[in-house]
């Protein structure tokens, strides 16, 4: 358990945390959210002493931290950050076990560990890569990784996917959840962006201006935000909150494409590497052509030497300010997976997908209240 008592932090004549009193509970999933400058990081390193406040007691387990040495603290707390900060010269299996070695865990204590931690994230083939073999997505993974190695009771995270794509972002933070869900650990998770907030949390705690406004589950939160800068955050999620009508409040933007012109193999190969089973192809200008599909590569694309004669262009189009009603009825009427959307250039804009359906649905619960 985790408790502040009247926590207070100032930095010059700027009060950073006023007074703070809250307590989270073992295996909880916190989520710090607030403006710029609210005090959610500094409240965040407050717990592992990163920063000591000027006033009031932080106890872990009903002991004052301050009681503890620091290093020793830090050992017992796992700590992810967005920059990762991977050791270059070290493989992944030497990077996720520099924790348990400080601790003098033994050798096979470590292997055994490091076979656990990737399995988790069917990463096992990576054991002795480095840092730059890996994306972005993947050291992310180690990172986590590493603050698990040694079983923390406590993980602190401070905005760790901030920097990936929209894609990675989402498959780490259900990864994220799993793991905390999985090894019951106390999580405590500092980010600006409501949308995560609302997956990933327990509970929310909502600062402005270095103080908690609110406390509340995210169900509670998005019926009652207590006051109109929680509104605010919370935006279109919020009850009450106008839904949006148009193809582009629901549209994806991260889709994979590619140009007309190029290879079968290459096409085959970027499918692939993005998991995905179509492409959207353009013409050189960025104008939709059409889309390819790995069924038709495998039927076809052995004898041709480029894509051209296999771009079908059958998929249903729309255009930005179009209604998304209508999008959705054909979605589910047609049982097509998603539909183009284009600018008025008619170049490719992104894609509504049945996803969308779901999300305008949960939107009209909170409308239809």
């Amino acid at each position: 358990m985790i408790e502040f008592r009247n926590v207070c932090k100032s930095y010059g004549k700027s009060q950073i945390l006023k007074d703070l009193s809250f307590t989270i509970q073992d295996g909880e999933f916190i989520v710090l959210i607030g403006p710029s400058g609210c005090g959610k990081t500094t409240t965040l390193k407050t717990i592992n002493r990163l920063i000591e406040p000027d006033s009031g007691t932080v106890y872990i387990d009903g002991k004052d931290i301050r009681e503890t040495d620091k290093d020793d603290l830090r050992r017992h707390i796992g700590y992810v950050i967005q920059q990762i900060g991977l050791f270059p010269n070290m493989t992944v299996a030497q990077n996720i076990c520099v924790v348990p070695k400080l601790l003098k865990y033994s050798k096979e204590d470590c292997a055994r560990i490091v076979s656990e931690m990737l399995k988790m994230v069917n990463m096992e083939e990576y054991a002795d890569k480095y840092p730059n073999q890996l994306s972005g997505g993947q050291q992310q993974r180690i990172g986590v990784l590493r603050a698990l190695a040694a079983s923390p009771p406590i993980v602190l995270m401070d905005e760790p996917f901030g920097a990936l794509d929209p894609q990675t972002r989402e498959v780490l933070q259900d990864e994220v959840k799993s793991l905390q869900r999985k090894l019951n650990k106390t999580f405590v998770f500092v980010t600006h962006d409501m949308d995560e907030a609302l997956k990933m949390a327990d509970k929310i705690f909502f600062m402005d201006e270095g103080q908690i406004v609110q406390m509340a589950t995210p169900e509670e939160m998005l019926e009652h935000p207590a006051t109109e800068r929680v509104q605010s955050f919370l935006g279109k999620h919020a009850a009450g909150a106008a839904t949006p009508s148009r193809v582009e409040d629901y549209m994806r933007t991260n889709i994979r494409t590619m140009r007309k012109g190029r290879g079968v193999r290459e096409c085959a190969e970027r499918m692939a590497r993005y998991n995905v089973d179509t492409l959207i192809i353009s013409d050189d200008d960025g104008h939709y052509v059409g889309t390819v599909s790995i069924g038709d590569i495998r039927k076809w694309g052995r004898d041709l030497g480029s894509i051209d004669p296999i771009i079908r262009n059958t998929t249903r189009t729309v255009h930005l300010g179009d209604d998304a009603r209508e999008c959705f009825d054909y979605l589910l009427d047609a049982g097509e997976s998603y539909v183009v959307v284009l600018r008025e250039d008619e170049t490719i804009a992104g894609i509504v997908t049945k996803t969308s359906i779901a999300k305008s649905v949960a939107e009209n619960l909170w409308e239809n209240t």
